[in-house]
């Protein structure tokens, strides 16, 4: 079954609180918080003090995605501050291996994405063999709403090829960015497995019927 992970960069900060519950009701399987920092990506958004908070308000597990520089510094306070899942980005380190380790004896699914310019051929058998989550980006990171790259569709299908035929076909398989109705089935058809959606869902009337609708449409094109 495809996972949905509501992207909370998405929601209404003026209704923070009430937002995470009512996705929760929704049936969200993860939520789905960008953490950016100025520096690896043009813009700001949160810190472990945030995942800490929403980490005490549900039971949904949280999937933390740094697009932050120099991931290393900071992997060990998201995961003291409630994240379930911590994935980084290989253009963001020079040791993607040793902190794919780290993330793990912390007890955390480790991830790693990559970028839409960043070859599928970065993702070496060492490092997947490390991998509990690959997050490819369908946009480039940054900002939210932003349109769905439809050239990521080879790129979605062929780390599936790697995954299915290298045995590690049980790694989650993430996309992130421009993901809505529209075009989920053409996103999970690829072989994804867990999608964000940040406007797709936060910006509809009924969140629930939102996500349902998602995960219909996207189990049906994955069979």
């Amino acid at each position: 079954m495809i996972k949905i992970a509501p992207s909370i960069l998405s929601a209404d900060f003026l209704r923070f609180g009430d937002e995470i519950k009512a996705i929760e009701s929704a049936g969200a399987d993860y939520i789905h918080i960008d953490v950016m920092d100025g520096h690896f990506v043009d813009n700001i958004t949160f810190g472990p003090g945030l995942v800490e908070s929403v980490k005490r308000i549900t039971k949904v597990p949280l999937d933390v995605h740094l697009m932050i520089r120099n991931p290393e510094k900071y992997v060990e306070a998201f995961a003291r501050a409630g994240s379930d899942v911590i994935t980084f980005h290989i253009e963001a380190t020079k040791n993607p291996i040793g902190l794919l380790d780290r993330i793990r004896t912390m007890n955390k699914f480790a991830g790693i994405s990559i970028n839409p310019d960043t070859p599928e051929s970065k993702l070496s058998p060492k490092i997947l063999a490390r991998c509990d989550w690959v997050l490819v980006m369908t946009v480039y990171p940054g900002f939210s709403a932003q349109k769905f790259i439809p050239e990521a569709l080879p790129k979605i299908k062929e780390i599936r090829k790697i995954l299915d035929e290298s045995n590690y076909s049980k790694i989650e398989l993430a996309i992130d960015g421009g993901v809505k109705l529209d075009n989920i089935a053409g996103i999970a058809g690829a072989g994804a497995t867990v999608i964000a959606s940040g406007s797709g869902i936060f910006k509809t009337a009924d969140y629930k019927k939102t996500i349902q609708e998602m995960r219909r449409v996207a189990d049906i094109a994955s069979k």
